[in-house]
């Protein structure tokens, strides 16, 4: 015997479920009886009583384009994003620019085709991402920045997400005053000039070594700067070359870890590593170790995990129709190496 269900009929109650495999029970012969028990048995698990579970849906896409998930800064910036994001209900679609901003506008461009709720970048390059950022603004989709700034006129950006970075600048050259101990002599600088936070960092930097310059008797003087591309490769390049045209610097500031690092290495080959005090910026786990082993004297520590966490809230009081600050910026904290060998995270 079969039982069957009208395909249009809703489930019955539990108790009209168990009145009618009641009825059919009786009368049945003993394998009948015993075949049936075993499918209104399958058949009350599957339906009766129970309502089908409802299907999540997302309430849209927030879409993030940052300069490169091969640092992990970035990636702890993109992982805080999808994070909060799946908090609000949202599905994110995170992609690498890889530091190419031609790449960056094609990805930009597929966000506006797939119609994502709100845009955020980190650009490769402030003036050159410019005319698809422009793009967005009249598909009517928000675009916010995070770490890298974009404040290029005819732009439309809701809010810059980022840190301090003028600030931050400031206590690197805080931190080589400092290290060097009333010491003057030649450093170098490797900058990255085609991204905004690298620019303001420098310039902090510059600002407070013109002040300390200013009235100290041994001057700091920037004899060298030159590209380190964000990267312990090139960083360790640039570094090289320093030495080779000022064999006698004390300092290098690195506008971020990886190409501190870098620095770090060429020193390590050129004989110098107990000669000149590296400066770096960032606070990843790699730099944080190199400071707590003594190789790089201190960063100014950054909070990626915080940035991409107040991106995505500024996206939603803005969808809100709140009001959002045209900018956002978090402070940095400076880290020596007695914060490092406290540090639990840390070997």
């Amino acid at each position: 015997m079969v039982f069957r269900r009208d395909p249009g009929a809703e489930w019955p109650s539990s108790r009209a479920c168990q009145a009618h495999g009641i009825a059919l029970y009786i009368g049945m012969t003993m394998t009948t009886r015993h075949f049936t028990l075993l499918s209104l048995a399958a058949v009350a698990l599957s339906g009766c009583g129970k309502s089908k579970p409802e299907a999540k849906t997302s309430r849209g896409t927030i879409a993030a384009s940052l300069l490169t998930l091969q640092n992990p800064f970035f990636k702890v910036i993109g992982d805080n994003i999808t994070a909060e994001a799946a908090k609000q209900g949202y599905d994110t679609l995170i992609v690498s620019a890889d530091n190419d901003v031609a790449r960056q506008s094609n990805q930009v461009k597929d966000f506006i085709v797939k119609k994502v709720s709100a845009i955020i970048l980190s650009p490769a390059d402030s003036k050159a991402i410019v005319p698809v950022i422009q793009e967005a603004n009249a598909a009517g989709i928000p675009v916010f920045t995070v770490d890298v700034p974009c404040q290029e006129p005819g732009v439309k950006i809701v809010t810059q997400v980022a840190t301090d970075n003028l600030g931050g600048g400031r206590e690197a050259a805080k931190a080589l005053i400092e290290a060097l101990k009333g010491q003057g002599g030649k450093i170098g600088v490797l900058d990255l000039k085609q991204v905004e936070s690298c620019i303001l960092r420098v310039k902090g930097f510059k600002e407070v070594l013109a002040a300390h310059n200013a009235t100290a008797p041994a001057k700091i003087e920037v004899v060298s700067e030159l590209d380190g591309g964000g990267a312990k490769d090139k960083g360790y390049k640039a570094a090289e070359d320093m030495l080779q045209a000022h064999p006698d610097m004390v300092g290098i500031f690195a506008i971020n870890d990886p190409s501190a690092l870098g620095a770090r290495g060429a020193l390590e080959k050129a004989g110098r590593a107990d000669k000149v005090v590296i400066i770096g910026f960032d606070g990843q786990p790699e730099g944080k170790q190199a400071i707590r082993d003594g190789k790089i004297y201190a960063d100014p520590i950054q909070f990626p995990d915080k940035m991409g966490i107040e991106v995505v809230r500024a996206f939603l009081k803005h969808s809100k129709g709140e009001d959002v600050p045209p900018q956002m910026l978090i402070p940095t904290q400076l880290y020596r190496q007695a914060d490092g060998k406290s540090d639990a995270t840390l070997k």
